[in-house]
């Protein structure tokens, strides 16, 4: 029950972060971002939604993996557990940086942190269990496809 307990505490916390990412992002969408020139492969809005709470469930339950492992590779766990904190926090800022500051240039440097301590998040975890690191694919690949669209962004409305 413990490791089930544990799994649904990290997923719930990834859920509130982006709950709260999302509060910053609402207004905006509706009033600054239809303002900006996006490319031609921007999605529309409705899309992020439901595949950032399929990405969240996914970087919880991989979370919650590693917690669980904390028993039997404790230094290990915590290293990865560290680097699983940085990019959850690094995370909500983009949201700040971008939606709630305007700022898509500040946020393109932020983005590059954050694939890059994701990067390292998904090592650590595929090191404590390989499941877990698979988890955080999806996350990277779509992380990977927002910074080239911030950076589009960013290029078209300088």
């Amino acid at each position: 029950m413990q490791k089930i307990l544990r799994i649904v505490l990290v997923v719930a916390t990834c859920l509130v972060i982006g709950y709260l990412s999302g509060m910053v992002t609402r207004e905006s969408i509706t009033t600054w971002y239809p303002t900006l020139v996006k490319p031609v492969f921007n999605p529309p809005n409705w899309i992020f939604a439901p595949v950032w709470t399929m990405l969240y469930i996914m970087m919880g339950v991989a979370g919650g993996m590693i917690w669980n492992r904390i028993d039997t590779d404790e230094a290990n766990v915590k290293k990865a557990f560290t680097f699983f904190m940085y990019q959850l926090g690094l995370n909500a800022l983009w949201s700040y940086l971008f939606f709630g500051l305007h700022n898509p240039l500040l946020a393109l440097i932020e983005i590059i942190l954050l694939w890059l301590v994701i990067f390292e998040t998904y090592n650590q975890f595929k090191k404590i269990d390989k499941v877990a690191g698979m988890l955080f694919i999806p996350y990277l690949a779509w992380v990977s496809f927002a910074t080239v669209l911030n950076a589009s962004i960013w290029w078209l409305n300088k």
